[in-house]
């Protein structure tokens, strides 16, 4: 089973994500657009493991104090296109714990370093300037009302190749 643990977002912030994959589109970048339903933060991509019921245990026992997400600026790594979020100490404090009761329990996870983003456009050509990505960003965020959404809980995910693209699944 392919395993990731993830923040699920809001409608509002969806709606502000499709936005900005709309104006990316009139700037000429294509590729592969994250559907609303897959947009998500991960935390730890774990990838095939087969006892979801041992990591749930460990999502579960991380606590978590609600706090505010905000998104914030356009970026990309090599061909894929990411929406980022502000700076934010609980979002960092979360992935720090969920991390080290990952590696405590034994359950392996991609240990790279943990940089909040949700992909936007996978597979993507054309470019942006900073200036046109600072552009689209400022806008999309203004026109949905200053997006941001309380995070209370993780998800446990499981990701299954389905006809048309990835399907993603809360365990």
């Amino acid at each position: 089973m392919r395993l990731f643990i993830a923040i699920q977002l809001n409608d509002e912030m969806k709606d502000a994500l499709l936005d900005i994959q709309d104006a990316m589109r009139t700037y000429g970048v294509r590729g592969k657009d994250t559907p609303a339903e897959n947009m998500h933060l991960t935390l730890a991509f774990i990838g095939e493991y087969d006892d979801p019921e041992r990591v749930k245990e460990v999502v579960d026992s991380i606590e978590i104090r609600p706090f505010e997400m905000k998104l914030k600026g356009i970026g990309a790594f090599r061909d894929l296109w990411w929406v980022g979020t502000e700076n934010s100490a609980p979002l960092m404090a979360i992935s720090r714990r969920l991390r080290r009761a990952l590696a405590e329990a034994g359950i392996p996870f991609d240990k790279k370093k943990f940089s909040p983003h949700i992909t936007v456009i996978r597979r993507a050509n054309g470019t942006l300037s900073g200036e046109a990505a600072d552009e689209i960003a400022a806008n999309a965020i203004t026109e949905n009302g200053g997006v941001s959404m309380t995070v209370d809980h993780i998800s446990l995910m499981r990701s299954d190749r389905g006809k048309y693209g990835m399907i993603y699944t809360e365990l």
